[in-house]
């Protein structure tokens, strides 16, 4: 009984996490066309920014692409887009801690990067 009680919780758990970055990533990555939430190309690492082939907002807009397609994969089968959006989130975490830019950005989004990892372990305990 208690076995299928902490199994329910970890499921429910699991659920919260699955669409958490099922549905933010795809909610961001539209953003990137739009910038109602904010001006994302303000995020970019200027030294990043320099080395680019196209304009800043065009590479948002990739990165935007990106996004949906990693939510979408989280939303069908979050043992693979769990493992993508965590090594995503350190990305930007990372550019933005390698320019001194945005740490609190940065913070957040290692911390949400082992959040969705912890989704990806979660999910084997209550395959």
């Amino acid at each position: 009984m208690e076995s299928t009680i902490k199994k329910q919780s970890l499921a429910q758990t699991f659920n919260l996490l699955k669409f958490t970055f099922g549905i933010v990533p795809i909610v961001a990555g539209a953003d990137k066309f739009t910038n109602l939430l904010t001006n994302w190309e303000q995020y970019i690492n200027p030294s990043i920014a320099d080395l680019l082939p196209f304009s800043p907002s065009v590479f948002m807009m990739i990165v935007g692409v990106i996004e949906i397609i990693a939510g979408i994969i989280v939303l069908k089968k979050a043992e693979i887009g769990g493992y993508i959006v965590a090594a995503w989130l350190t990305g930007i975490a990372l550019t933005l801690l390698i320019g001194f830019n945005y740490l609190d950005v940065a913070v957040r989004d290692l911390v949400m990067a082992i959040s969705a990892f912890a989704m990806v372990k979660i999910s084997k305990l209550i395959a």
